[in-house]
């Protein structure tokens, strides 16, 4: 019988030195549950993903110096270690099988994504032989991510002997990611008939989150591990003769409790890891700071968050009321500085320059970038990151304030729609009821002007929604969603819209994406171009 350890950890992309610790740590844990093997993360020595960093000579040094230095401190137990190398003038996405201070094999990964979130290809050359390596008796052979997802790689593994296939990944979520894996590892497995071992790393890196989730299927293609999501674990399965045995066996989440879990990760990681003393949200009385809040808050703790509200003479008095009952609830620091005196001085600074032009937006964004600069004064006087708190939806279609709402370090739920905005707040209530009901059930407002409601510039957010989903995630035409059922007035108005936002999008903060494509590093759109969609 051959005992394996899953290590499914937060590495912290640069820091060598802390994930070689965490690294040793974690092999002394497994060795103490008996295991004889220790598989680690996609590239768990350096973190993933490094980005430019990668093309950085010095950073292969110091990465083959920390790996050395991984060795000589393990002793009875082997491990399976991701990180860059670099060979022969070639570099590669590898994990080498350590066992008492020798390395016995290297894996360079063979499938290179450069899809999605991922451009390795812009960094690594790729492998092409399997490594099969025995560990106990028993022929395993190594595969790193994407590896897995086309036929190949896996076979080639299986071709060369392998009785267990063990899968180091670096998988970023987007909602149910993880039944995609399995069905992914699935048919590797009914492919090479062979069990599979696929460990993921876990935590919050820029705009990607890693969720675990790691899990083992027998050569029949039934699950017999599953480790948490969102959280660090340790998970052992035993081999023996072609089957899998465990005692870890994590629930599934439902998907707003993934989506929730998603986001209180990013921000806990996104902040810690880059070492700031905490937040600043300015708070509307509205469903999306409301939620941007929780979230905050159950990252960070009610000490690292301040909220300030902001009134001006449109905010209604419920604002005032449901935001300073929220504050009661989390227990945060809380000020309210209104703008009324602001709005007059640039009335009068301005009125020179606007004289025969009527009122329009421009005296609405005022406001919002009032708020912003008086957001990001606090921030530079406390060292406190702005959490700022657009959803997608509003991102989508440029609904929403360059320099105003837009200023920030930060945005939460940059990737969360407005439908499952309004779903996550639901769901954190049941957890402790911390969202007043009327922000739940009230029209959404930006209150910039009086009796103003987002449905006086939007679509319902439902049809909203589904035209950005279906143009930005699924690249269908405006015809074909249009054939779809949804009104071709609504459709055209939104991708419109959609386009010419590019420019604000672009200047917008980093934000964590949990969608299959998010408005970041896997939207990559031209501001200046002339293409007519086909309607």
């Amino acid at each position: 019988m051959l005992r394996i350890a899953v290590a499914q950890f937060n590495a912290v992309v640069g820091d060598l030195t802390g994930n070689v610790n965490r690294i040793v740590a974690c092999a002394a844990a497994a060795r103490a549950r008996g295991a004889q093997v220790l598989v680690t993360p996609e590239l768990a020595l350096c973190g993933y993903p490094p980005e430019d960093l990668l093309l950085r000579p010095d950073f292969y040094r110091a990465c083959r110096r920390a790996l050395d230095d991984l060795a000589g401190r393990v002793e009875g137990i082997a491990l399976i270690v991701g990180h860059p190398e670099e060979h022969e003038g070639r570099r590669y996405n590898a994990a080498t099988v350590i066992e008492n201070g020798r390395k016995l094999a290297v894996y360079r990964k063979i499938r290179l994504p450069n899809y999605d979130v991922f451009d390795e290809k812009r960094y690594f050359d790729a492998g092409a032989e399997a490594c099969i390596v025995t560990l106990g008796g028993v022929r395993c052979g190594i595969n790193i991510c994407a590896d897995i997802w086309e036929s190949g790689p896996a076979e080639l593994a299986r071709a060369g002997g392998a009785e267990l296939l063990l899968v180091l990944n670096a998988s970023p979520c987007h909602l149910e990611k993880h039944q995609q894996r399995s069905e992914v590892l699935r048919e590797r497995v009914a492919a090479t008939a062979i069990p599979a071992i696929y460990v993921n790393l876990v935590g919050g890196q820029d705009e990607l989150v890693f969720d675990g989730a790691s899990f083992a299927l027998d050569g029949e293609g039934h699950c017999r591990m599953r480790l948490p999501q969102f959280e660090e674990a340790l998970g052992v399965v035993d081999y023996d003769r072609g089957r899998l045995r465990s005692a870890d066996m994590a629930e599934e989440l439902p998907v707003e409790a993934e989506a929730y879990r998603a986001l209180v990760l990013g921000v806990r990681d996104y902040i810690g890891k880059s070492g700031f003393k905490g937040t600043l949200i300015g708070l509307s009385g509205g469903i999306d700071s409301a939620l941007t809040l929780c979230v905050a808050v159950d990252a960070l703790g009610a000490d690292k968050v301040r909220a300030v509200m902001m009134p001006s003479p449109y905010t209604a008095q419920m604002s005032l009321d449901d935001s300073r009952a929220m504050i009661a609830a989390l227990g945060v620091r809380y000020d309210e500085v209104p703008i009324a005196p602001a709005m007059a001085t640039y009335q009068a600074m301005l009125s020179p320059l606007f004289a025969g032009l009527p009122a329009d937006t421009t005296e609405e964004n005022i406001q919002a970038r009032i708020r912003g600069n008086i957001l990001m004064a606090l921030s530079n006087k406390t060292g406190a990151l702005v959490l700022t708190t657009g959803n997608k939806s509003e991102m989508a279609v440029g609904y929403c304030t360059l320099y105003g709402d837009m200023a920030g370090g930060f945005a939460v739920i940059k990737d969360v729609y407005k439908t499952l905005v309004y779903r996550l707040s639901r769901y954190r209530n049941t957890i402790s009821p911390v969202i007043p009901e009327n922000i739940i059930v009230r029209p959404p407002s930006a209150e910039l002007k009086p009796d103003q409601t987002d449905q006086d510039s939007l679509p319902p957010y439902e049809i909203l929604d589904a035209i950005v989903r279906a143009y930005m995630e699924e690249d269908l035409s405006p015809r074909e969603i249009i054939a779809a059922g949804l009104p071709e007035e609504a459709v055209r108005r939104v991708v419109r819209l959609l386009r010419i936002a590019e420019y604000k999008r672009r200047q917008a903060p980093v934000g964590i994406r949990i969608t299959p494509r998010g408005f970041g590093k896997d939207w990559r759109y031209p501001i200046t171009n002339r293409y007519c969609d086909e309607f």
